[in-house]
């Protein structure tokens, strides 16, 4: 695993989160089943999705689990690549009709459109209602229902990055020496090559969204006529490129513990205690005897010497507001992101050329409108024009 969690409970989103309600349903009934036997359950690594779907109620259960493993599987993957083939105006377009909240909080290229749409085919509710009950409920925040179990704790596991990407390099490389690229190879000739003969294969789906397929894809289609030395330069920029990748999806983990988890508003949130995994010498005295020590004195109900991790501004919700930017042509969802983009150098030199535009026509003799006032959003699924830009 990239990030490490070592996530302890303590007493009693997307066609991704649909197949982790099966999943993650199977994990609830372990950890009852240990919660009964009076055993502590220490759950370890697992993705943020999965982790977070643990830990908090945020999944949508449409009821049809056990169709999953039979047709009804099948043909929710085939309607789901049916939509991926329709472009991003139409997918929009369609939630509108029948989702138009859910419709306002996601940008024009967010793919959770697709999943939106047949969450709605499957149970006839619109997603925003499924979220809206979630959210509702006693412990509810804005990103989802509430706690599954009381007084949980998670262990976060952090390293110096310089020392994170060290590991990570050498990580990939071991992946090499282990048979990576015959893997891909063999996966290439039996499932791709023909999708990618006809310009077919799309790297944003299924396993092809794993780290490795699209980085070698030049080196996997090389002809076969290059030279040797053209595909060992092939082979090397694809080993460079998996581990870019690689390092990317470790800090693109580490931000979605700190929004997920640090920055989740409300009182809805587990103890995250942070330990330092940069020098693994040293585990014990900095990893393993802390632990054990939070443990201890959580376990006794008392505060435990180390205090959990925090980040400022873990009160402010970011809701996901709609906003056009006139000025950049430009969509922009959430009230954070609108900000920044609002302060952003881009925005600036937009403003400042149209600016001098509407000068220049000024200056011709050209009358120009007067600038209609920024509106301001009343609701989450409001829109909002930047200053200027009308």
């Amino acid at each position: 695993m990239i990030s490490n969690y070592i996530v302890i409970c303590r007493g009693k989103k997307t066609a991704l989160l649909l197949r982790l309600t099966r999943l993650s349903s199977l994990t609830r009934c372990h950890i009852d089943d240990m919660h009964c036997r009076n055993t502590l359950p220490i759950i370890v690594g697992g993705t943020n999705y999965y982790i977070e779907s643990l830990l908090w109620k945020v999944l949508v259960d449409t009821g049809q689990g056990n169709e999953e493993s039979g047709r009804g599987g099948d043909g929710a993957a085939r309607r789901k690549l049916e939509l991926e083939k329709l472009g991003g105006a139409e997918l929009h377009k369609r939630l509108a009709e029948v989702d138009p909240d859910m419709a306002a909080m996601l940008h024009p290229n967010d793919k959770r459109k697709i999943a939106s749409l047949q969450i709605h085919e499957e149970t006839g509710v619109p997603h925003s209602l499924w979220l809206e009950e979630q959210r509702g409920q006693e412990g509810g925040d804005g990103l989802g229902g509430p706690l599954r179990y009381p007084d949980p704790c998670i262990f976060w596991l952090r390293a110096d990055m310089e020392a994170l990407d060290r590991r990570l390099d050498a990580r990939v490389d071991e992946m090499l020496s282990a048979g990576l690229i015959e893997e891909l190879r063999d996966f290439h000739v039996r499932y791709n090559q023909q999708n990618a003969q006809d310009n077919g294969q799309a790297y944003q789906q299924g396993i092809f969204q794993s780290i490795g397929f699209k980085e070698f894809h030049d080196y996997l289609t090389a002809p076969e006529s290059s030279t040797q030395q053209d595909k060992d330069a092939l082979r090397e920029k694809g080993i460079e490129a998996v581990k870019i990748a690689t390092k990317r999806y470790a800090r693109k983990q580490n931000k979605w513990v700190r929004n997920r988890f640090l920055k989740r508003p409300g009182d809805n949130v587990p103890a995250v205690y942070s330990l330092d995994v940069t020098d693994v010498s040293t585990w014990e005295e900095t990893v393993l005897n802390p632990a054990l020590q939070i443990l201890e004195h959580l376990s006794k109900g008392e505060t435990p010497p180390i205090p959990p991790i925090r980040v400022q501004g873990a009160e402010q919700r970011n809701s996901r507001s709609h906003h056009t930017c006139d000025v950049c042509d430009k969509v922009i969802i959430g009230d954070l992101e609108w900000t920044a983009h609002l302060k952003s150098k881009r925005h600036y030199s937009f403003v400042r050329k149209r600016k001098r535009d509407l000068d220049g026509d000024q200056a011709h003799g050209a009358r120009s409108p007067p600038a209609a006032p920024a509106q301001t959003l009343s609701k989450d699924t409001g829109a909002a024009v930047a200053p200027g830009c009308s």
